[in-house]
């Protein structure tokens, strides 16, 4: 049942992501900041640490640059991480998890996130199907609950 509740909710991503190799992408209603804001909650709720955040305009801005609102929440937990480095260490590249929401040049934000069986391609997982989908449903919902109206 729960794996049938993944696949809705890919479904149901699927449909609101924008492509890009190994890369989800789902429209925001609200800012950067408050899309943010929303999925730290997200994550606070479910006891996922959260390890940093950074805002990539406000580096811009100190240096003299400008940049469109990008903000970047890197998150995570070892009891999901470490079996994902069991399988393989080298996905720990690409862990803790990270979710960066920008603003494009129309206006929109954006959630993004990379795609953890893209992630299991690139690092020739083996064995972690049902930690990888645990990972994906999570995900998922964690982008949900940061862009829902």
């Amino acid at each position: 049942m729960r794996s049938l509740m993944t696949v809705i909710m890919v479904l149901l991503l699927a449909s609101l992501a924008q492509a890009a190799t190994g890369l989800v992408a789902i429209k925001s209603p609200h800012s950067v900041a408050d899309t943010a804001d929303r999925l730290e909650a997200a994550l606070k709720a479910k006891g996922m640490t959260i390890f940093n955040r950074i805002d990539h305009a406000a580096g811009a801005a100190s240096v003299g640059a400008e940049l469109r609102p990008t903000q970047l929440v890197i998150f995570g937990n070892p009891k999901i991480g470490t079996p994902l480095m069991q399988c393989s260490q080298s996905i720990g590249i690409d862990l803790p998890q990270k979710a960066l929401i920008w603003q494009d040049a129309a206006g929109q934000t954006w959630f993004g996130y990379n795609d953890p069986h893209y992630l299991a391609e690139r690092h020739q997982l083996q064995g972690c199907q049902e930690v990888l989908d645990k990972v994906a449903g999570a995900l998922n919902n964690f982008a949900l609950a940061a862009t829902k109206p």
